[in-house]
């Protein structure tokens, strides 16, 4: 997956929330002061040049629609994630939450009874 500016991601979010949708209505999601139509337009064609949209053509204007999913997006963020911060140690992730009792002792044994289930 080729990877978005923050402007892009944002814009990507509220894509995500809306679903099929103009640069217009993505423009109404953001609070006063907003950003420039031109550069929600812009952040539209770009996304769509990196394989994150498509589009249709309403009128004179375009819809569009996320064609990779935000989930999708999510697992690879959190790869590249692992890698920079835990040199790609998926364990020490599960650690740093165990430390900070993100994650309960319960909820790993639950992964763990899951894991063997799968085995």
């Amino acid at each position: 997956m080729v990877k978005l500016t923050a402007k892009e991601e944002e814009v990507m979010e509220h894509i995500w929330q809306l679903g099929e949708c103009a640069p217009k209505e993505v423009h109404q999601l953001y609070p006063e002061p907003r950003p420039l139509i031109n550069g929600i337009q812009n952040a539209f064609q770009s996304l769509e040049r990196k394989g994150y949209l498509t589009h249709r053509q309403q009128g004179r204007g375009y819809i569009y629609r996320p064609i990779v999913e935000k989930q999708e997006y999510g697992r690879g963020k959190l790869g590249a994630f692992v890698d920079k911060y835990f040199d790609g140690s998926c364990l020490s992730v599960v650690s740093q939450f165990v430390n900070e009792e993100r994650l309960t002792e319960t909820e790993l044994m639950q992964f763990l009874a899951d894991l063997m289930k799968r085995r």
